[in-house]
């Protein structure tokens, strides 16, 4: 088992940002009963008052009716960053707001991910890879 990285120099170092395969879509629903057959479905979900967030594929999110305008790519930080790591989300988001890239960041247990629109995904790749190579 790999321990967690906590340093915050080491864990942006060792990020290796890797592409996944995919477009997803962040979207809502209020509709219990739909939030039920959706969430086994979703790469992640959350309850938030206004309802369940999903992150859905992009084909099923077209086939439940949701907005499919802004497809995201999924950036995977292949570093096994600790819970309790202080500094990669940081500077994850200030390098891609840096060059105008929006990201939306979801953590897991094992790695942090950053979701960023489809069109300006290979350049956030870039600049993720290249701050990694800067630390």
């Amino acid at each position: 088992m790999v321990t967690p990285v906590k340093d915050t120099r080491a864990m942006i170092q060792a990020m290796a940002p890797t592409r996944a395969n995919g477009r997803f879509i962040f979207c809502t629903t209020a509709d219990q009963e739909q939030a039920k057959r959706l969430i086994s479905k979703a790469l992640a979900s959350f309850q938030e008052g206004e309802g369940m967030s999903l992150i859905l594929p992009l084909d099923l999110a077209k086939t439940e009716g949701f907005d499919t305008t802004l497809p995201m790519v999924q950036i995977t930080l292949q570093v096994h960053s600790a819970l309790d790591g202080v500094g990669l989300t940081t500077a994850v988001a200030t390098a891609l707001a840096d060059h105008g890239i929006p990201c939306n960041m979801v953590a897991g247990y094992h790695h942090d991910h950053a979701f960023v629109p489809e069109d300006m995904a290979d350049e956030a790749l870039a600049i993720l890879t290249a701050r990694a190579a800067a630390s």
